[in-house]
């Protein structure tokens, strides 16, 4: 029993590790607190109900109502008895979270806030995993099973994060998994009485067994390569090596599709207008005579450091997309239009959004992996991207007088567009600013208009791409105060300020329609990217508001609601006076060539002072070549700086005696060999000469016997080796001499010929070779591959046996093996 109740609390805490990936999901860790709280309440009941001997199903009834406790004392309804105890409120306020829960899915991109419906989702499929993870692991003895339903968690940061799956997350359940498993087999082989290793010693109970160690070393080994093998091998992750080879193209955006809430289309674009090349992206036909701006994305989450982009949401655009002639507000100074458009996106625009006008109710060509977001209106994909894509759709072009937009009424306080599009974080400059400008205004659309009027050239704003450095330490009051800056410092203050007025506002992002319109349509190039500012109207809904001074964007378009506020007044000539100037003299730095491509968009976040430098990216296969190079030839390297440094060591002083190096194979007479003074020395070259001469055997596939005397080892040479090579079976015997020599006898031979015989000999084994054997000991001396491999052994060996004596010393200390002592007393 009590093992079954260990393998209880392991389940548990497995079920916790294994919820681990849910941490790239929250912004904090309140989930995991509350989960928790309910798998150790699972877990304590657990180990109750099988204490007193129940059966199964009466096991899991216990912890399905013990996890019911859990949930009604983290989420109460506020009518639960003694705190905890629920009741039919608890269960009709636990369907409203679930229901809310889906909202909030939709409203929030990751990392989600801390609410309460997203909770007690994520509380509850943890405490049903418990269940169902005890069940398998405890009841049913079959914790293998209990994988499934922790793999289960996993999918869910899988179905979020489509184009890259966090790595940590999945090894620490997978350490886990790993943990129920081995404690599950431990138990099992505990129930065969003692344990024994190889050599017969008795296991005592609180050591581990030699195979449960082996165990673990490859289920740590096969965790690293399940881990390390996605990231190496292309197509199967979007992860490690993807994000290295990332950037070497000139489109925006990633290439594999992808999470649209992920992508920063401030950087994106400023990337995009800084290019020094100007390269087309998107191609547009319409029958519509003077279209709006085409747009592909929205940031509509404003945060201290400016806005970002929010995950979309939506339904295939293959079905039935909203109608906005449906809509209310109709008439009365509200027109709507439908239209058709064709558009072709080259390969230089890349990203998992699509460009569309607004308001598209039909699309053509596009499959179902294309989704349309009805509240940001866009067009994305979590599968596909936009580049080479060619696709139509119809749209609504609507447009209002500013007679309509005054009648407009203020949302109420808690419309949930105004809740989530009205947030700004607290800046005293920017409330003292909107309110000095709003004040007296009574409509929505007079107070937009108020900030819109502001940013003009009467009030000090001008376009540049040069912003000065501010002093506040915040980026929005520094642009308010130098008053310069290009569209995307523009798009972003006044959506800014107009949030701060209590109206609903974002940022969107797109082309403007550049030079006109051609034969082939609008040819927008990357000069052409824009943004500018949405405003939410009730019953008109999102309406553009450009404040962008238009002398600094090509192809700027205005409208009756926001017209341009830098042009100039239209007055009466005199007969005979000179015609007033038009636009393009008024602002001659817009229509010369070369002020055109200085003065181009850099960029669209707020405080962005410098144009954003992309950094030369080297493909990743460079390193690994290099790498590769160097790894093959650290043999042969090796190999001859081992030989040279053999050969080089210095001349042995010779003395007048000496000895007979032994007779040759015919009864020859032996020829005289100097004996030295240093012994020493001329042992260390002998001992030299003859462990090169076993490398070059190594090297040309010669069998070495290590058991062999040096003379038996020259003989066998000669026999086998060197054959009919006079030369090269004296260097032979020369060699087996100088070392037998070294190795007993008091007098060693002097070095001074041994090196010459050892490139005879080497020579005499190469002609003997094959081509293949000669260029292995060239390139690949087996020698030091063999040396290597020893040399791994060794210290694995010493490694080996000196964590196992640790360990055994640390063991002698284990509560484990006290109590068990205690125990047999």
């Amino acid at each position: 029993m009590t093992a079954t109740r260990n393998l209880g609390f392991v389940a548990a805490a497995a079920t916790l590790l294994a919820a681990a990936p849910l941490s790239a999901i929250f912004e904090r860790w309140t989930w995991l607190i509350q989960a928790a709280i309910a798998v150790t309440v699972v877990a304590g009941v657990a180990a109750l109900t099988r204490l007193v001997r129940a059966p199964l199903w009466g096991q899991v009834l216990g912890m399905l109502g013990g996890l019911t406790l859990a949930l009604a004392w983290l989420f109460p309804a506020g009518t639960e008895l003694v705190a905890f105890l629920p009741t039919p409120s608890t269960f009709a306020h636990f369907g409203e979270l679930l229901s809310a829960s889906v909202v909030d899915m939709r409203s929030y991109g990751v990392k989600v806030p801390d609410t309460d419906p997203l909770l007690f989702v994520s509380v509850l499929g943890i405490g049903g995993v418990a269940v169902v993870v005890d069940v398998l692991a405890v009841g049913l003895r079959r914790p293998a099973l209990a994988g499934l339903p922790m793999l289960a968690i996993y999918s869910v940061p899988v179905a979020v994060y489509v184009d890259s799956v966090p790595a940590v997350p999945f090894v620490v359940g997978a350490a886990g998994y790993l943990w129920l498993l081995v404690t599950d087999n431990v138990d099992r082989v505990r129930r065969f009485g003692r344990r024994f290793t190889g050599d017969g010693r008795d296991v005592d109970v609180w050591e581990s067994s030699p195979l449960a160690a082996a165990g673990r070393r490859l289920a740590v080994v096969g965790v690293v390569l399940a881990v390390a093998l996605p990231l190496a091998v292309p197509g199967m992750t979007g992860g490690l090596l993807n994000a290295v080879g990332a950037g070497t193209g000139t489109g925006s955006g990633n290439g594999q599709g992808g999470n649209p809430g992920r992508i920063d289309l401030f950087a994106s674009l400023s990337g995009q207008l800084n290019q020094s090349e100007v390269y087309e992206m998107v191609t547009v036909t319409t029958n519509e005579p003077n279209p709006f701006y085409l747009r592909y994305g929205v940031a509509d989450e404003l945060r201290p450091d400016g806005f970002r982009v929010r995950n979309p949401t939506g339904r295939p655009v293959t079905r039935d997309l909203p109608d906005p002639t449906q809509r209310s507000g109709t008439g009365n100074g509200v027109e709507r239009t439908r239209y058709q458009a064709t558009v072709e996106v080259s390969k230089n625009l890349n990203m998992p959004l699509l460009p569309a006008y607004a308001e598209p109710v039909r699309t053509v060509e596009l499959s179902g992996n294309w989704l349309y977001d009805p509240n940001q209106q866009v067009v994305f994909s979590n599968r596909e991207n936009s580049r080479g894509k060619r696709y139509s759709f119809d749209y609504v072009r609507s447009t209002y007088t500013p007679t309509a937009l005054r009648r407009a009424p203020s949302l109420p306080s808690d419309h949930p567009i105004r809740l989530q599009q009205t947030a700004t974080p607290p800046v005293e400059q920017v409330d003292t600013l909107v309110a000095d400008l709003v004040r007296g205004r009574s409509t929505d659309y007079d107070k937009v208009r108020a900030i819109y009027d502001h940013f003009s050239a009467d009030n000090g704003f001008t376009y540049s791409l040069t912003t000065k450095g501010g002093t506040s330490g915040q980026d929005i009051v520094d642009f308010l105060n130098n008053k310069a800056g290009f569209c995307q410092q523009y798009a972003a203050a006044m959506a800014w300020l107009v949030r701060s007025a209590g109206i609903p506002a974002r940022v969107a992002f797109g082309f403007t329609n550049g030079t006109g319109r051609t034969d082939e349509g609008y040819v927008l190039t990357n000069r052409n990217l824009h943004a500018w500012t949405e405003v939410y109207f009730d019953g008109m809904g999102w309406v553009p508001f450009d404040a962008t001074p238009a002398y600094g964007v090509q192809g700027s378009t205005r409208s009756a609601w926001a017209p341009d506020t830098d042009a100039p007044e239209p007055a009466a000539t005199e007969p005979g006076a000179p015609a007033a100037p038009d636009d393009s003299e008024a602002a001659p730095e817009a229509t010369d060539p070369d002020a055109a491509d200085q003065d181009t968009d850099a960029g669209l976040a707020v405080g962005a002072n410098d144009p954003t430098r992309q950094a030369p990216v080297w493909p990743w296969w460079t390193a690994g070549a290099l790498a590769l190079l160097a790894l093959l030839a650290a043999p042969a390297l090796l190999r001859m700086a081992l030989r040279r440094r053999r050969a080089a060591r210095p001349a042995v002083t010779l003395a007048p005696a000496t000895v007979d190096a032994g007779a040759g194979p015919a009864g020859e007479a032996g020829r005289p060999v100097t004996v030295v003074l240093d012994p020493d020395r001329a042992r260390a070259d002998a001992h030299a000469a003859w462990d090169e001469l076993l490398d070059t055997l190594v090297d040309y596939r010669v069998r070495v016997d290590r058991t062999e005397t040096p003379r038996a080892t020259a003989e066998r040479l000669v026999t086998e080796a060197v054959g009919e090579d006079a030369s090269a079976a004296t260097a032979v015997r020369l060699l087996g001499r100088a070392e037998e020599l070294a190795r007993y006898a008091r007098a060693p031979l002097a070095g001074g010929e041994l090196h010459p015989a050892l490139r005879a000999v080497r020579s005499a084994l190469a002609t003997r070779t094959d081509r293949r054997t000669r260029l292995l000991a060239a390139v690949l001396p087996p020698s030091v591959l063999l040396r290597w491999r020893t040399a791994l052994g060794n210290a694995s060996s010493r490694l080996v046996a000196r964590t196992g004596d640790a360990r055994y010393r640390l063991l002698r200390w284990s509560p484990r093996r006290l109590l068990a002592t205690r125990t047999g007393r």
